[in-house]
């Protein structure tokens, strides 16, 4: 129970350092809109929800690129979410860390605020009509936390 505890109170610490780290980043900032994961199946579909791809998150965050309601293939999910990322590190989204909503080629992203990221993991959300792209923290690809610390 007191490791449970321990793990998920580490995991907090890092959504709030992922969400401060975001607010201070700018164009500068390592990575960018490029995706580091395999390519998406352009005829993926959801529903149900479609894992689409990994990218990063304009503060450098692995994240993973869900197809969460409605239907888009992933190659779009993936050029949005990447769009999105580009507009966040060149400073273009108004709000906190960009946490405004913007456009991008007629989907509304916006960034999800503290106690949503670390109940639902979702860092950003893209929406057009009924459709809704997410881009979910990939925990799998940060270090551990005994790798961190040696």
């Amino acid at each position: 129970m007191r490791r449970s505890r321990a793990a998920a109170a580490a995991l907090a610490a890092l959504v709030v350092l992922v969400v401060l780290v975001a607010g201070c980043s700018s164009a500068g900032a390592r990575g960018g809109p490029g995706g580091s994961g395999a390519e998406p199946t352009p005829t993926q579909l959801a529903p149900p929800r479609a894992t689409c791809g990994t990218t990063r998150t304009a503060a450098n965050v692995p994240v993973i690129v869900e197809v969460e309601k409605g239907s888009a293939p992933c190659a779009v999910a993936m050029r949005i979410q990447r769009g999105y990322t580009a507009l966040v590190q060149a400073g273009r989204v108004p709000g906190n860390g960009g946490g405004a909503p913007v456009r991008v080629d007629g989907w509304t992203c916006q960034g999800e605020d503290t106690p949503t990221i670390v109940a639902t993991g979702e860092a950003s959300s893209c929406r057009q009509g009924a459709t809704e792209i997410v881009a979910v923290l990939d925990l799998k690809s940060l270090p551990s936390r005994s790798a961190a610390a040696g």
